[in-house]
């Protein structure tokens, strides 16, 4: 029976990345993502069937509604990776009050509410694996990124709090920390120049499928650039 993988923000970058690699590995993609373009173009790309879903995941109704369907439609969930997040940068006080909630409801809140939906299940079959993509600002502070780093230290800490609430069961927990890639998310932050020096989303994403499929998940799992 084929396991079934999820991944949130799966439209682009690195959840795409992971969709794509799960794929040809034969696991069931499930995408979640909150624009149906990019959800629909990934899907085409993947050689096996696949199951999209739209869902802004710092809404917990949605949420809730889109883990339901999921469980109905294809059954129960063995990796849940939590890839979606949106950063705004700027200096601490000229940020607006929407980029603070957009990233403090995306980057954590909607990683706690889509863990929430699975983590009875994988406690009660005592399996399974939840990744937490949480980046190199869930570790140090940075300039211009005040409240990222803040949203990203809250996912950090909710790992860190899951990994001790599990570490009786054989349900794996991992916070993944790696440094810029080169995606659309640093569109008209950083020049050509900068990004050229950043990783690939295929090769981050490759690193994260090792160490989960060879079950040598670590608590942390730091991925820094060879450039």
């Amino acid at each position: 029976m084929k396991k079934t993988v999820v991944i949130t923000g799966a439209g682009s970058g690195l959840g795409a990345s992971l969709a794509k690699q799960y794929d040809e590995m034969g696991y069931y993609v499930c995408l979640l993502g909150r624009t149906e373009e990019k959800l629909i173009q990934v899907s085409k790309s993947l050689k096996n069937k696949s199951s999209y879903y739209l869902v802004d995941v710092s809404i917990k109704e949605e949420v809730s509604r889109t883990f339901n369907q999921i469980k109905k439609e294809v059954g129960e969930i063995d990796i849940l990776i939590n890839s979606a997040g949106l950063g705004v940068f700027d200096l601490a006080e000229s940020l607006d009050e929407s980029a603070v909630h957009a990233m403090i409801d995306t980057n954590l809140k909607g990683t706690i509410f889509s863990t929430q939906e699975v983590l009875p299940q994988m406690k009660n079959n005592n399996q399974g694996a939840i990744v937490n993509i949480i980046s190199t600002a869930g570790l140090e502070g940075k300039a211009t990124e005040s409240v990222y780093c803040a949203s990203k230290f809250g996912v950090r800490g909710f790992t860190e709090s899951l990994i001790v609430e599990t570490k009786a069961t054989n349900v794996f927990v991992c916070g993944v920390y790696m440094g810029g890639m080169q995606t659309e998310f640093w569109d008209g932050i950083f020049d050509e120049s900068k990004t050229n020096t950043f990783m690939t989303p295929d090769d981050v994403a490759k690193t994260i499928i090792a160490s989960a499929t060879q079950k040598l998940i670590p608590s942390e799992l730091v991925i820094k650039s060879k450039k």
